[in-house]
């Protein structure tokens, strides 16, 4: 689960780079302002929860036993990454106002995401 988590960390880490580039200077003159500023908030909660994915595998990379809700947590940032920015990009590149009823989904995701994480620090024992 380590090397899942830390690739997926990475891939979450440079797409978002690469996304947040795209923006700057392939959109900014082809969507309209709110539609960029829509795109941009994608890219940042994808790099925080790329980070965050980071931080639960070198965890797990360092616990013998590692608590169920250490992975849950890591499994929470996928799917939170993947539904939350995943919508707001595609919200911002199509119009399609209904995908914002989406993002509140990942943004669940997110948030569970960080609860199961410190429901891990809690029983970790150091």
């Amino acid at each position: 689960m380590t090397q899942i988590f830390l690739s997926l960390a990475a891939i979450f880490g440079g797409s978002s780079v690469a996304a947040g580039a795209f923006a700057s200077h392939a959109l900014r003159e082809k969507i309209s302002e709110r539609s960029l500023e829509i795109f941009e908030v994608g890219t940042r909660y994808q790099m925080y929860h790329a980070l965050a994915l980071l931080v639960v595998a070198l965890f797990l990379s360092r616990i013998e036993s590692p608590p169920p809700t250490l992975l849950a947590s890591g499994w929470l940032f996928i799917i939170g990454i993947v539904i939350f920015s995943g919508s707001l990009y595609t919200l911002s590149l199509s119009g399609v106002k209904s995908l914002g009823t989406i993002a509140p989904i990942g943004g669940a995701a997110l948030i569970a995401g960080w609860a199961a994480l410190a429901f891990a620090a809690w029983s970790l024992k150091f």
